[in-house]
C-alpha cells in the first residue's frame, strides 16, 4: 500500500521538476519533501528519480507510478467529495478575470457541476476591478483575479512580473507620448501602468480602450499601443518591452482568490486548476 501523502509529494515534485518549488507548493521543508521521496522509494523498491545539479527526471518505474499515483489521489478527491456531497446545494456566484478564464478551468468548473447537481454554478468573467465591487455589493461569492496594490485579505495563488508588451516590430519614439491599449477602469494593471508613467514623469495617451483580453491583444499585435500584461500571458505574436526604451519598471502582479464564501471542495479545485496552469 502506497502511502497518498507520500504520493503528493511525488506527483508533486514531477510536476514542478524541483524539489524546491515543490516543498514551496506542499508548505513544506525540502527536507521533508526528499524523505517523502527516499520512503516512496522504499516502498516501491526502486529509484522513481534521477537528480543531477541541473536537472531532475523520471525514471522508468517513476513514469509508471506517476500515472498511477494521479488516479490514487483524483480518487481519494472523489471519495471524500462523494461523502460530503449534501454539504453543497444552492448557487455559488463565481468571478473570473479573463486571465483564468481557460479551458482547463472551465473544465473543472463543468466536471465539479456533474459531481453536485444539486449545486448551482453562476459565473461572470470580466475585469478584476470590476468583479471585487460586484462581490462588495454581494452579486458574487468570491472572484479569482490579479491585483498589484490591494490589501484586501485574499488566498494567494501566486505572483509573477507585470511588464510592458507590445508587437515585436513596434519601434517606441520617446519624443511622442506613449500610446496605451488598456482595460476600462477600474483595471489593476491598468492603474499600475499609469501610475508608473506619472511617477516616471512620461507623457501617454489612451490610444485603445478594451473591455476585453482578446480586443486589447489584437490592437497592441497591429501596433496601436502597448499594454501592461502578466508576463506569462505574452504570447508570440508579441514581445516584451525591453529596458533600453525607457519604460518605467512595473509592480509584480499577485493572482489570488478573493470571498470564497462557496463550499471549500470547489474552492480547493479551482485553486488547484489555476496553480497547475500557470502558477
Amino acid at each position: 500500500m502506497f502511502d497518498s501523502i507520500l504520493l503528493r509529494s511525488f506527483v508533486t515534485v514531477a510536476q514542478e521538476g524541483s524539489f524546491t518549488r515543490a516543498a514551496t507548493r506542499l508548505h513544506l521543508t525540502q527536507s521533508a519533501v526528499s524523505a517523502h521521496l527516499r520512503r516512496l522509494e522504499e516502498q516501491a523498491g526502486s529509484p522513481l528519480v534521477t537528480r543531477t545539479t541541473r536537472a531532475l527526471s523520471l525514471t522508468p518505474n517513476g513514469e509508471v507510478l506517476l500515472g498511477y499515483a494521479r488516479a490514487i489521489l483524483a480518487l481519494n478527491r472523489d471519495a471524500h467529495e462523494r461523502l460530503h456531497r449534501s454539504a453543497a446545494s444552492g448557487i455559488v456566484r463565481i468571478g473570473l478575470s479573463e486571465d483564468f478564464a481557460q479551458p482547463r478551468v472551465m473544465k473543472r468548473l463543468h466536471a465539479f457541476g456533474l459531481r453536485h447537481p444539486s449545486l448551482a454554478l453562476d459565473l461572470t468573467i470580466g475585469i478584476p476591478g470590476t468583479l471585487l465591487h460586484a462581490m462588495d455589493r454581494g452579486e458574487l461569492d468570491f472572484v479569482m483575479g490579479g491585483r498589484c496594490h490591494d490589501d484586501r485579505p485574499g488566498r494567494a495563488l501566486w505572483r509573477e512580473p507585470l511588464v510592458w508588451t507590445a508587437a515585436s516590430w513596434l519601434t517606441i519614439d520617446p519624443a511622442l507620448p506613449l500610446p496605451l491599449a488598456v482595460f476600462p477602469e477600474p483595471c489593476p494593471y491598468r492603474e499600475a501602468a499609469l501610475a508608473a508613467l506619472a511617477h516616471a514623469g512620461l507623457d501617454y495617451r489612451i490610444a485603445v480602450v478594451g473591455p476585453s483580453s482578446g480586443g486589447v491583444h489584437a490592437a497592441v499585435q497591429a501596433g496601436l499601443g502597448v499594454t501592461p500584461m502578466p508576463k506569462s500571458r505574452v504570447d508570440h505574436t508579441l514581445a516584451v518591452v525591453q529596458d533600453t526604451a525607457g519604460l518605467p519598471a512595473l509592480p509584480d502582479v499577485e493572482f489570488a482568490l478573493f470571498g470564497a464564501a462557496s463550499p471549500a471542495p470547489l474552492v480547493d479545485e479551482l485553486c488547484e486548476a489555476a496553480r497547475r496552469d500557470w502558477g
